[in-house]
């Protein structure tokens, strides 16, 4: 049975915290309502479907989650994401289109909670940031890009650059001009907002609490604005696109029918949006945890996650995931615990149940420009160059992925990032980094002839593998040892220094015992130093030990002076020196 992680925190629970929790709850909501209407929309979804996956999800996160301030719902990626997976099986718009989405969803979440089961939290570790990094800042271009059409007002479709771009050229002449004034000012009022908003209310001796909601009711000022200017001036009837009527009350819970045909076919989508949730919520997570020295459960996300998926399919919602922007306001408006999401979902439905009438006649470019000011933040450049600097394998696979998302799509992009990483990662084992060792005169230490002034034995040759010793590099490591044995006609001992190899399997064992036999065929003895406890055991099972020519040392130097003397010389002049 799943853990209930509110048991542990309901027993401490007091008015103190739900005071807290409440402010909290009141600040995301206002966030949530306008962000939940844009993600609906750039779905490709009724607006009310972003606010059906503001509800449930929530109750359940309250009770499977492990975070104490994640705020879970729809998120720009994921609907990205989702509106790719859900348009290769039906047409937008269509109610086929959206049983996908809910089908999308429930498998999210089943696929999610078998994660969980397995204790497969481990997966987070499995997309480097670099390729994380690159598909998010992709990603958002190509949202901002997407949302262009209802900036406009103009018709545009696909789901890379290069179609919308297309698309967005050869509807140049039918741009409405009230929308793009519209959708301009909302941008440019957004963003002011979002910069100087706070920090100008602060100055006015404007409480910082006070001064940070006003701050984050934006969207919410944006919202009532536009939709008060199109509804007096009727703007509807000259081409501003609007929501339109959202249907009032809750949806009924229910499972869509299944069919196994579109199921299978969404499933590597469900599971790549399942991935890339959970590893943007267990980043967004720990993040947060670790400011109030909190922990969160990897594996036990990964069940709050699938449960709250689950929630959002059976409400008919669409996929969601802890949100980034969400949570950090959550936290800093002083959430204490996951039952400030459950207000949040309270104050959520009141408005499906109350207020969706006064949402009517809300500009499509108000949405839109929502998401483009969201989404913004998500560009991360100077990740981007740092990447670059430090490692460049690491950007080509940033790169990669960047490049494959724009011209292709996201779906492909991640995938290629994930390629592109793992190919350099067997490259990386399958021509490991090793180094002939010298001591470095007057100590102990032993370092890379190639970059040290050290002293070399004039018959004991000392190697150093810093890698795996695996079936990928078993055979380039003997070749490199057969070559040095070419070059070093007066060896006697070689010592192969083994603290940088954390594993050996089968093959690298085999290749340990192909080398010991050479060496032993030309009179040479072969040992180890510093073998880690964990690769000393696997190596006594097999009785290793009584087949090597040599010994296996505790230190290197321990080796170094046993075979020769004038190793040990050197070591004792540190001790005279001192």
């Amino acid at each position: 049975m799943p853990k209930l992680p509110i048991l542990k925190w309901i027993k401490t629970y007091d008015t103190s915290k739900l005071g807290d929790d409440a402010i909290a709850a009141v600040i995301v909501t206002v966030m949530l309502i306008p962000q939940s209407l844009a993600y609906a929309m750039l779905a490709g979804l009724p607006p009310e479907v972003g606010l059906y996956a503001s509800i449930l999800p929530l109750f359940m996160y309250a009770l499977f989650g492990s975070s104490m301030t994640l705020a879970v719902g729809p998120v720009a990626v994921i609907s990205l994401m989702t509106a790719a997976a859900a348009g290769q099986v039906a047409i937008q718009g269509s109610a086929e289109y959206l049983g996908a989405v809910i089908l999308l969803s429930l498998l999210s979440g089943v696929i999610l909670v078998g994660l969980g089961f397995a204790r497969a939290g481990f997966l987070a570790n499995l997309l480097s940031h670099p390729v994380i990094s690159g598909f998010i800042s992709a990603s958002a271009v190509l949202i901002a890009f997407s949302q262009l059409k209802h900036i406009l007002g103009v018709p545009a479709y696909g789901h890379d650059m290069p179609s919308i771009l297309y698309d967005l050229a050869n509807h140049h002449t039918e741009i409405n001009l009230p929308t793009l004034i519209i959708g301009v000012l909302s941008i440019t009022f957004l963003l002011w907002i979002r910069g100087g908003l706070e920090s100008l209310l602060m100055k006015t001796d404007v409480p910082p609490r006070l001064a940070s909601t006003v701050a984050r009711a934006g969207p919410v000022m944006a919202v009532f604005i536009s939709t008060a200017i199109v509804s007096f001036f009727t703007l509807d009837q000259s081409g501003v696109s609007i929501v339109g009527v959202i249907p009032k009350g809750l949806p009924v819970p229910a499972l869509p029918d299944l069919d196994l045909t579109i199921a299978t076919e969404l499933l590597p989508a469900a599971f790549l949006i399942s991935i890339v949730g959970f590893v943007e919520s267990v980043s967004v997570g720990q993040t947060l945890a670790a400011r109030r020295r909190e922990r969160i459960q990897p594996n036990q996300e990964l069940i709050g996650l699938g449960a709250a998926n689950i929630a959002s399919g059976i409400g008919g919602g669409l996929p969601v995931t802890g949100g980034f922007s969400r949570s950090v306001v959550n936290f800093d408006a002083g959430a204490r615990t996951p039952f400030a999401g459950v207000m949040t979902a309270v104050m959520v439905a009141l408005t499906v149940l109350f207020l969706t009438p006064l949402f009517k006649f809300l500009p499509k470019a108000v949405l839109a420009a929502t998401v483009i000011v969201a989404v913004l933040s998500l560009i991360d450049l100077k990740t981007i160059h740092r990447v670059w600097v430090f490692s460049k394998p690491d950007f080509l696979a940033m790169a990669t992925t960047i490049v494959v998302v724009l011209g292709v799509g996201v779906e492909a992009g991640i995938i290629a990032g994930i390629l592109v990483s793992v190919s350099f990662l067997l490259a990386k084992i399958a021509h490991p980094h090793f180094a002939v060792i010298g001591q470095i005169p007057g100590t102990q230490h032993f370092r890379n002839v190639n970059r040290y002034d050290v002293l070399e034995s004039k018959k004991v040759l000392a190697l150093r593998l810093d890698e795996m010793l695996y079936f990928l590099n078993g055979h380039t490591f003997e070749d490199t040892v057969n070559q040095l044995l070419n070059t070093n006609k007066n060896m006697t001992d070689l010592v192969l220094l083994c603290n940088g190899i954390n594993e050996i399997d089968a093959s690298g064992l085999e290749v340990l015992e192909s080398i010991n036999d050479r060496l032993n065929s030309q009179c040479i003895r072969f040992h180890l130093s510093e073998v880690k406890g964990p690769v000393m055991d696997r190596l006594n099972r097999v009785g290793f030990e009584t087949h090597l020519t040599g010994q296996i040392f505790l230190s290197h130097y321990e080796a170094m002076c046993t075979l020769d003397p004038e190793c040990e010389r050197n070591g004792k002049a540190q001790s005279a020196g001192a």
